[in-house]
């Protein structure tokens, strides 16, 4: 039985008439992820590496991980990034695919139930001004914002802000060059998160430089831990 509002059931429906939903898996017309490719989602199960995330047969700290200072405390996903949460993340990304971040977020909010993670506040990871012009939404901020809703989390998107408009990460060849490319690039603009512990949501992690700047720079400003929180991983 549906628990929306009558109006917004009936904006769903007029939106599902003008602009009927397909498949991201399989092209199917009736939702976003159709009943048999929901059945065959890529989910990341444990064991995992505690900080990257990653799939580490004993679950203790990967060797990648040992000689890494990394500043966040640690990352997670439900899903690897590939097949039709790989397309799902494209779609939102590169194609406007807002309508979906609620199914999103729902799955993010079951990872959350499942395995629980410390969280005062979400803070979605920013993009720099200029892309943001240019994209016209953050799709972080959306699924922060969503995430919100569910969780009854409060969502800041003001305090951490992207001070350099790097390259995107996938075409740094390395993950020396993918840290470097990010070292630096963002800031807490005040101390307003002080002596909270904050989830930082994000699409997807690649090596996670990203989400280990974001970590440093929301220390510095005062936050006693950081865990990232993304749709996928890449695996």
């Amino acid at each position: 039985m549906s628990v929306l509002p009558p109006l917004d059931r009936l904006k769903r429906v007029a939106l599902d008439f003008f602009f009927p939903r397909w498949c991201l898996g399989c092209g199917r017309e009736g939702d976003f992820i159709c009943p048999s490719c929901s059945r065959s989602l890529p989910h990341l199960y444990p064991p995992i590496c505690p900080r990257c995330g990653l799939p580490q047969l004993n679950g203790v700290l990967c060797p990648a991980c040992i000689g890494w200072p990394a500043a966040i405390d640690g990352m997670r996903a439900p899903f690897r990034f590939e097949g039709a949460v790989r397309e799902a993340v494209h779609q939102l990304k590169y194609r406007n695919l807002r309508a979906a971040t609620g199914l999103f977020a729902a799955w993010l909010a079951d990872y959350l139930a499942r395995y629980p993670l410390p969280g005062d506040v979400l803070v979605p990871v920013p993009l720099h001004p200029r892309r943001l012009r240019e994209r016209g939404y953050n799709q972080s901020a959306l699924l922060a914002r969503e995430l919100g809703k569910v969780t009854g989390l409060p969502v800041s998107d003001n305090v951490l802000v992207r001070t350099v408009n790097t390259s995107p990460q996938a075409r740094a060849a390395s993950v020396a060059a993918r840290r470097r490319n990010v070292a630096g690039s963002f800031a807490s603009r005040d101390r307003q998160l002080e002596g909270l512990s904050v989830l930082l949501i994000d699409d997807v992690a690649t090596t996670g430089s990203t989400l280990n700047d974001c970590a440093r720079a929301l220390k510095a400003g005062g936050a006693v831990s950081v865990w990232g929180l993304t749709l996928a991983r890449e695996v």
